[in-house]
């Protein structure tokens, strides 16, 4: 019936305008100019004025708001009007509502006779088609002129707009008291719940106050807004929309008081809107974000960072942020910037962390791995060395000061090894990590591969927690796909997370290089599970015992003087950022990964459903023989052999270099050549060798490494290296510093034999110094400049060093 009435109105109109038709040419004219006139009289956009930054949850929860740009608490539009609202509204307002062109005759009637009565305006008939007119026109007062312009708009409204488009309009603009504009604001500020969760009563009063909005000022006409409103639900009644029973308890319930303070859940995430919505702004695009936060969880991780906050303060700790991301969408599910404590002006609340530059510690060696096993130049237990290192004058050492001679690198990895991460970058090449860098989506590299150099694997550069969030969850996201994407690369599973319910954009096929995989499906196998085999903080290892755990792939990180502490995990369904620090940049003792982020990352992944671990690769894969001890490729002399899965590609991996045939006499007790013994008396032993430097700390850590037994008295040296030096390295740069008496400190050389008992006899620029016997440790104070360091054992076996004393004069 409501249908029906409008179109016979609209009938009534066209029909008057093909009466028209017949008039002359003069009077045509200005007809066409009316109807142009009429037809411009509305705007393409009715409503210009500033609107609050919104975002809302998944549930449509509010987040997090902030006040419009002159001062109002307006929401953006919602065409989302609740039913309740509709039901007050246009019973107080405009019961023909549904029925009149936009404006109402019987309404307007009334509205003159009770004026002429009464000798003043006390009634102006207005529909809320009408309202909204004078909303846009900004009337503040009430003339003929402005009620025939106010007519006019309306009708043209009627026109453009259905009804339930003109309520929304009007809920979204309509004043309701001090300077709240809109249902959604007053919802949030009178009542701290969005408009859909209403009762009927708090509803009724948010009706009635857009007609006088000064009643909601408390301690002030309070009387008349709970007559207004109770009137308002009567009429509900009467119009059987309630029954007396809901209308009575509605009536109970109190009127809106204070404003109320508005959520602050997110206050990170909407300044990051407001910084998107400045760089992309469009016409017509709403200061609004449906967000893919899960409320819940983000009171939760908030509630885990501030716990945590108070816990660290004690160390000058400060600061703190987090992210969740769900692995499958690249929606962000919580997104914590930083400790939100806005009254401590000490602690820089207002930076968000995620979205801020900053030294990303070891967590970039996972890619580095993951790197080398893609080209197939280096095998998933491989030993990579850890003894001393020296690149162009930079000394990397661990993070314990220790080395381990040798260590496999899935172990170097999981234990997050400093000089072995180095020596494979040096087998990489820094400028192809770059690359792989730059291609994993990091932006914040803006300088040439060469200003950073070797220092990329530790930290060197700077990154950002959201960049490195969505480069891990993309991993896990590209791997989970390797079934439907059948083993080929698609570069549209691999991009940065969103907050917003917005469908990413589809990738240009043009841009896509599916030919050319970031890494291999059975690389990433072997990284996550390297980053799984981590020993969790304040568990002692023991977390694998419990049915319970959940398996995570995760890497910790700890910049350059403690300013930086990292923690980025994952799941085949989630993927959790944590950075712990001062934004001053102020480094504090024991502020690294693994004793500040990493517990607070295990603390939401608590909060998380678990999931099962990652399915093991089913594509471009192949086995191998590998050697057990060295994790190379099995060579011939390979005693025990372990049969590995590894990438399709594994042409450049090197046989094992450490094994070889070594000939004992019959007592097995000694080295012999055939000068001594016939081979036929010869016994022949594959024997696990490593370098001298290498064996040194090797066996420290391994009781059972045996070294080569010595060469038989009388026969001939094979060509192995009986021994090396450990430091310094060739063309070292050294610092001899100061002791506290003032006088000129010294700097220890080290050597060792492979023989225990041997005598090593040092030189210094041609000049005998002394004779080391078992330990071989000098300390010597060479004057600045070049020397040479001789070292000669009893075979006459010799090895050289170059190095420099660097001038620093005595502090003053």
């Amino acid at each position: 019936m409501q249908i029906f009435r409008i179109l016979e109105a609209k009938n009534l109109f066209i029909s008057q305008i093909l009466h028209i038709v017949r008039l002359p040419l003069v009077k045509w004219l200005l007809v066409i100019c009316f109807l142009a006139w009429f037809w411009l009289l509305l705007p393409a956009r009715l409503f210009t004025t500033p609107t609050s930054f919104v975002i809302t949850d998944k549930d449509n929860q509010l987040l997090n708001a902030s006040i419009a740009a002159d001062g109002q608490w307006r929401f953006p539009y919602n065409d989302s009007i609740p039913a309740k609202f509709v039901q007050c509204i246009v019973a107080f307002e405009d019961s023909r509502f549904f029925y009149h062109p936009g404006i109402d005759p019987l309404a307007m009637s009334r509205a003159i006779i009770q004026n002429i009565k009464s000798g003043a305006v006390i009634s102006g008939g207005s529909t809320l088609t009408m309202q909204v007119a004078r909303m846009h026109e900004q009337n503040a007062t009430r003339s003929a002129w402005n009620k025939l312009n106010e007519t006019l708009l309306a009708v043209r409204l009627e026109f453009s707009y259905n009804k339930n488009q003109i309520l929304a309009l009007y809920a979204s603009n309509a004043p309701f008291g001090s300077n709240v504009v809109g249902l959604d604001a007053a919802a949030w500020r009178y009542f701290g719940r969005s408009p859909a969760s209403l009762s009927w009563g708090e509803t009724a009063a948010l009706a009635v106050l857009p007609n006088a909005p000064s009643l909601v000022h408390p301690g002030k006409n309070r009387d008349a807004l709970l007559r207004k409103r109770n009137q308002l639900l009567d009429k509900l009644i009467a119009n059987k929309v309630i029954d007396a029973s809901t209308g009575g308890l509605a009536k109970l319930e109190p009127l809106p008081g204070a404003p109320k303070p508005l959520p602050q859940l997110t206050p990170h995430l909407l300044e990051r809107f407001k910084k998107d919505y400045a760089a992309n702004i469009q016409q017509d695009k709403r200061t609004y974000a449906h967000s893919t936060i899960q409320g819940a969880l983000q009171q939760q991780v908030n509630n885990i960072i501030l716990q945590h906050h108070w816990q660290l303060k004690g160390n000058q700790v400060n600061n703190a942020a987090a992210m969740v991301v769900a692995v499958e969408t690249g929606k962000i599910l919580a997104y914590t910037g930083n400790v939100y404590l806005p009254a401590d002006s000490t602690l820089q609340s207002s930076v968000d962390v995620l979205a801020s530059r900053r030294s990303p510690g070891s967590t970039l060696k996972p890619l580095l791995y993951a790197s080398l096993l893609t080209e197939g130049s280096m095998l998933p237990k491989q030993l990579v060395l850890d003894v001393p290192t020296q690149v162009g004058g930079y000394m990397p050492e661990n993070f314990d000061l220790g080395y381990d001679g040798a260590v496999p690198a899935n172990r170097a990895l999981a234990r997050s090894l400093n000089i072995p991460a180095v020596r494979m970058l040096m087998q990489y090449r820094y400028q192809r990590f770059y690359d792989v860098l730059k291609r994993c989506g990091f932006t914040t590299l803006n300088k040439p591969a060469d200003y950073y150099g070797m220092s990329l694997i530790l930290g060197g550069c700077e990154i950002s927690p959201f960049e490195l969030a969505g480069v891990y969850s993309s991993m896990a996201r590209m791997y989970n796909h390797q079934r439907s994407n059948k083993g080929k690369w698609n570069q549209a599973d691999w991009f940065m997370p969103s907050y917003t319910t917005e469908k990413e954009k589809d990738i240009d096929p043009a841009t896509q290089n599916a030919n050319t995989a970031l890494f291999d499906y059975t690389a990433l196998w072997h990284t996550f599970n390297a980053m799984n085999e981590v020993m969790r903080p304040g568990e002692e290892g023991l977390w694998g015992l419990f049915s319970s755990a959940q398996r995570i792939a995760w890497k910790t990180g700890t910049s350059f003087g403690f300013r930086d502490g990292w923690a980025i995990g994952f799941t085949p369904a989630y993927c959790v950022v944590v950075w712990v620090g001062n934004t001053t940049g102020e480094g504090r003792p024991g502020l690294t990964g693994i004793n500040t982020a990493a517990p607070v990352m295990f603390d939401i992944f608590r909060l998380l459903p678990a999931s099962k671990w990652f399915e093991p690769p089913v594509y471009n894969i192949s086995y191998i023989s590998v050697c057990h001890q060295s994790g190379y490729k099995a060579g011939a002399d390979c005693p025990d052999v372990d049969t590995v899965l590894v990438p399709a590609n594994t042409a450049k991996a090197a046989q094992c270099p450490y094994h070889r045939m070594v000939h004992l006499d019959p007592s097995g007790k000694f080295r012999v050549t055939e000068n001594c013994v016939s081979p036929a008396a010869m016994q022949h032993v594959p024997w696990f060798v490593l370098p001298p430097t290498a064996e040194y700390y090797y066996r420290q850590h391994h009781t059972g490494y045996q070294a080569l037994p010595p060469f038989m008295p009388g026969c001939n040296n094979e060509n192995v290296k009986p021994f090396d030096i450990i430091y310094p390295e060739e063309y070292a740069k050294i610092y001899v510093p100061f002791e506290i008496s003032g006088a000129r400190g010294k700097t220890v050389f080290t050597a060792t034999h492979r023989s225990n008992k041997a005598k090593l006899f040092w030189h210094l620029d041609d000049a005998f110094l002394t004779t080391t016997t078992s330990f071989h440790q000098v300390a010597v104070d060479p004057p600045p400049g070049m020397h040479t360091l001789t070292v000669v054992d009893e075979t006459g076996e010799t090895i050289t060093r170059h190095f420099e004393i660097m001038n620093k004069k005595k502090a003053e």
